[in-house]
């Protein structure tokens, strides 16, 4: 007797080409004998496009959570960070198949999409865990809110003709004011996102460290920051800032921020757990996904004069 798998299925299913792809891996999974599963909001678009896949489970029905082996995520880093909010807390790594643009996160692409649900099936795959962000929101000292973040948390102006007026904080100290468009709290696999759009420096997600990154900042010091996974980072709103802000985490998640509100991040103590296809370095996907330019590079000289 065998123990039954499930593999959750994530798609952008407002694209065409996501739903087709989502089908696809429903079909391949379900032809090895295992049933697929589904989010609510993706159970009945896939139902409709294919009937001969009825018997796909319903996540929070019949499958939890908890229940999850693996999750294949089909479409851009944006599908990717819905997968994470959805596997929250589990240890079901995701898998991403890059249907986006530059897709950073992602494992592998669509013309690979056979191949890449055989390795799942035949578990054939490594684990690797990328740190994230506990996100509080402080008012009057009580806690407001409570989130996380993968990428980043973004305290941003709420009005585009107005200055976010912030006093930002490490390990409890104040380091420096100034009035900006916003912040970026980014962990180094944020760091080729938001904050590196921002100027932030790219960092290794083989580190442990977090990003602040200021965003049009009107100061003298206010450059990009880089701390250890044990330090703090807040970011107070003063009460002269003539406007509103808002606190969004990996642009998915939004809470309004009150003058004199404080944003505090530290390292959650809950990764998310990444499945990856090859071991390669992480040099490598940076000159993949950004096209950089490497033409005239012939390697370093081993002992014997060899090319390594």
């Amino acid at each position: 007797m065998t123990t039954e798998r499930h593999i959750l299925v994530v798609a952008h299913t407002g694209r065409e080409d996501s739903l087709e792809a989502a089908v696809e891996v429903c079909r391949q999974l379900a032809a090895d004998g295992l049933v697929p599963v589904l989010p609510p909001d993706e159970h009945s678009q896939v139902l409709a496009h294919a009937p001969d896949l009825s018997g796909a489970a319903l996540l929070g029905d019949s499958v939890q959570i908890g229940d999850l082996e693996l999750v294949i995520v089909l479409g851009g880093d944006g599908t990717i960070l819905r997968a994470a909010e959805l596997a929250r807390g589990c240890s079901a790594p995701l898998l991403g198949v890059n249907l986006g643009h530059v897709g950073f996160l992602a494992e592998s692409e669509r013309e690979d999409l056979g191949e890449t649900v055989a390795r799942v099936l035949a578990r054939d795959y490594l684990v690797e865990e990328r740190m994230t962000l506990s996100v509080r929101v402080k008012v009057d000292s009580e806690v407001v809110y409570e989130t996380w973040a993968l990428n980043e948390a973004t305290v941003e102006k709420a009005s585009r003709e107005r200055m976010l007026e912030v006093v930002i904080e490490v390990d409890g100290r104040p380091l420096s004011s100034f009035g900006c468009d916003g912040v970026v709290m980014s962990t180094p696999t944020g760091s080729t996102a938001y904050s590196f759009s921002a100027g932030g420096p790219v960092v290794w997600p083989s580190l442990d460290a977090m990003l602040l990154v200021p965003l049009s900042p009107h100061a003298l010091f206010a450059r990009p920051l880089v701390v250890g996974p044990d330090s703090s980072l807040a970011v107070e709103i003063l009460q002269r800032t003539p406007g509103s802000a808002v606190l969004w985490c990996d642009g998915r998640r939004m809470h309004d921020l009150p003058a004199g509100a404080r944003v505090v991040v530290r390292r959650s103590p809950v990764p998310v757990r990444l499945a990856r296809l090859s071991p390669g370095p992480f040099t490598d996907r940076l000159v993949n996904k950004f096209n950089l330019p490497v033409s005239g590079w012939r390697g370093p000289v081993g002992e014997e004069g060899a090319r390594a």
